[in-house]
């Protein structure tokens, strides 16, 4: 019940069929760029605040309750969007969207290390991660797919009703995840305690500390990058109806990189390090090649960075100790969200001066120099 729970849920929480549209309804809404750019950064800021505040809520209450509000949350801000198109309500939508994701993120990878470790099989994290990960993908590809039928057929309302039920259904199968934790593990622990735990130990410690680091910087750039594929597509000529399946095919790559988690588990440092340089070399060759054949690319670019990001999620969780395991996980949440923030504020700071294809390849830089730090390290990847 586990295990097929999470696919589920990381099935469920992706399928969105308003995702691979929604930039486009600010578009056509009247915003510019740099309007668009703003939303992003309040959607991160919004992450920062709750992040490890709703972490250190996780280690002290039902993570599975949180799992649940989450996406109800998410799916009231979809549904606003579609209802009353404008700038506000857009940045309401996206303080909804980002406090859903703070709820989650923590609390879905506490919940899965800790119940495979009750059943002894903590070892089989990486492959079940990494499996959830790329149905998360799988649900985001079919939402895009369906996204093409669904938009002509009834437009923006269309896609906004199917994207709140998948919310609520995602909401349901958090119920049905098993959570076993005694009040000794919850609920009678004082929450400022549990959170002053957690964060100490991310600072203190220092292969902690270097695991969230590396979380941060592995899964923020190419994540937020990938918000602008759309402006991408449209800028090598892609046709706007065809944005989608542009999308899809990135995502596909990404998909295929989480499947290769648990093969991938205890990859040589040097080879990790080997993999996060070309990957971005990928990244930024297809974007400056300025044709659609370039996104074979980048799809091959986001496979790798996906592969990367669960590694070092991997390596994270290895490393947590004790009962705030979701306050520390959550603390590398926050670090992706400030990554994801300047990522953001870059972006739309050379909106004016750069075209899309420059732009990226300029901010897949930084995945050089995480690469030659990772590099220097002697601990493998996935240890």
């Amino acid at each position: 019940m586990l295990v097929a729970s999470l696919y589920a849920y990381a099935f469920l929480s992706e399928f969105i069929l308003i995702y691979p549209v929604y930039t486009l309804l600010f578009d056509d809404t009247g915003m510019s760029v740099a309007q668009t750019s703003s939303l992003f950064v309040i959607w991160s800021l919004t992450g920062m605040v709750l992040e490890v505040p709703s972490g250190a809520w996780a280690d002290t209450v039902s993570r599975r309750l949180l799992l649940c509000l989450g996406p109800l949350l998410a799916g009231l801000g979809f549904a606003l969007w579609v209802l009353f198109p404008s700038y506000w309500v857009f940045a309401a939508g996206f303080v909804l969207w980002g406090a859903a994701e703070a709820l989650g993120s923590g609390s879905y990878e506490a919940l899965a290390y800790e119940e495979l470790e009750r059943r002894g099989q903590a070892g089989r994290y990486a492959g079940v991660m990494g499996r959830a990960t790329s149905l998360g993908l799988a649900g985001a590809a079919s939402a895009i797919g369906l996204a093409v039928p669904v938009f002509g057929a009834g437009g923006y309302p269309a896609v906004g009703v199917a994207s709140v039920l998948a919310c609520v259904l995602c909401a349901a199968t958090a119920l049905t995840l098993p959570e076993h934790r005694s009040r000794g593990d919850a609920g009678d622990r004082r929450y400022l305690a549990v959170l002053m735990e957690g964060v100490t130990l991310a600072r203190a410690d220092r292969g902690v500390l270097r695991a969230v680091l590396l979380v941060s910087f592995v899964t923020a750039i190419w994540g937020a990058l990938e918000e602008y594929v759309p402006f991408l597509g449209t800028e090598t000529g892609v046709a706007k109806a065809a944005i989608p399946l542009v999308v899809l095919l990135v995502w596909v790559g990404a998909t295929a990189g989480g499947l290769l988690a648990g093969p991938a588990e205890r990859m040589p440092v040097r080879a990790y390090a080997l993999m996060l340089a070309l990957a971005a070399l990928a990244m930024a060759a297809g974007a400056m090649s300025g044709h659609p054949a370039g996104f074979v690319l980048i799809a091959l670019a986001f496979g790798a960075f996906q592969l990367a990001g669960v590694l070092a999620d991997v390596r994270l969780q290895e490393r947590i100790t004790g009962p705030a395991r979701a306050t520390v996980t959550s603390v590398a949440g926050l670090g992706t969200n400030v990554v994801t923030l300047g990522v953001y504020a870059a972006y739309g700071a050379a909106s004016p001066y750069a075209s899309h294809g420059v732009t990226f390849a300029l901010l897949t830089l930084p995945y050089v120099l995480v690469a030659l730090l990772t590099a220097r390290s002697r601990v493998p990847a996935g240890q």
